[in-house]
């Protein structure tokens, strides 16, 4: 049980790890998923949100008055602006109609001022993530009294992800054999894995993306839409030292596990995490028996209600 705490930033974090019990096929590697939609907004960008504030306040960067701006697909940007009503900062955010609606009525809810870029076919296209961005940083540049998050860059977004990765340490302390993420801006990627790579160096971590924009497997870019993650351009925070290989995941494939996950195991997640999944029982098939594979609910389905996620065949 929790202790009572003085902020619901203290909330975050901590989350727990359950086995899919009945997903799995035979002869394969046990397959854990870590619930970060325990996080406050129902997202593990939480993490990141408070990290990257609080180090920007402890760096000077960061005072009261001053405005954050940020672009972002939606769970960063709610969890941001989750954030900074806690601390009486006001927000900004550049995203796009490409992204769930319950995302963008969100960071609204918290008192964010949503700018949208429009996307006409409605899919992530490999333009419409540095479109936001350079948005985003055109208005910070052009109004006083703003701080961009820049989340694409800024390493004290590992900080908060570091502490998810040691969390995995106690909670396995026999080791984990395997580890897959979806990327998106990295952090958690990158920040996970250098804290397992330290405890278990033969951990096998996999970077995961749409297989219908393979850049990091294959070099390409295309359209998606699968929220959060393929942004269209290498992201600087992930370090190629820090994975072993890079995987694509078929779109149709993770929408499906979505929908599994709920009605086998109970789980409802978006459809990074079902991305998530897949990936991870592939990878435990290719393990084998009495190892350990671990993967992340990187967000709840709830946000995805409004779409067809839980209702297409």
């Amino acid at each position: 049980m929790r202790p009572t705490t003085s902020s619901v930033l203290d909330a975050i974090g901590d989350t727990p790890c359950v086995p899919l019990n009945h997903i799995v096929p035979d002869g394969s590697a046990r397959v854990f998923l870590k619930l970060e939609f325990f996080n406050p907004t129902g997202s593990y960008k939480d993490r990141m949100a408070k990290s990257i504030i609080e180090e920007a306040e402890r760096q000077g960067k960061l005072q009261p008055g001053i405005t954050v701006i940020e672009a972002s697909g939606g769970s960063t940007g709610s969890s941001l602006a989750f954030v900074c009503a806690v601390k009486g900062y006001k927000f900004r955010v550049v995203t796009s109609n490409a992204f769930s609606s319950e995302k963008l009525r969100t960071m609204s809810a918290f008192g964010g001022q949503v700018d949208i870029v429009q996307s006409p076919s409605g899919n992530i296209t490999p333009e419409l993530l540095p479109t936001m961005i350079q948005r985003a940083r055109s208005a910070a540049a052009e109004q006083q009294d703003t701080y961009y998050a820049d989340q694409f860059n800024n390493a004290d977004a590992f900080i908060g992800y570091e502490h998810m990765g040691n969390e995995l340490v106690y909670q396995f302390p026999q080791g984990i054999d395997g580890f897959c993420g979806a990327v998106g801006g990295a952090g958690m990627l990158s920040g996970v894995s250098k804290v397992l790579k330290h405890h278990f160096p033969s951990c096998r971590i996999l970077a995961l993306e749409p297989e219908s924009s393979p850049l990091l497997s294959q070099g390409r870019l295309g359209l998606h839409h699968v929220e959060g993650i393929g942004p269209g351009f290498y992201p600087p925070l992930l370090d190629k030292q820090l994975y072993d290989a890079a995987w694509g995941v078929p779109e149709e494939e993770a929408r499906s596990m979505c929908q599994r996950l709920a009605r086998e195991e109970g789980l409802l997640v978006g459809t990074s995490t079902g991305l998530n999944v897949v990936a991870a029982l592939k990878l435990a098939k290719e393990l084998g028996p009495e190892k350990t594979v671990v993967t992340v609910a990187c967000d709840t389905g709830i946000k995805y209600m409004s779409g067809d996620l839980f209702t297409s065949e």
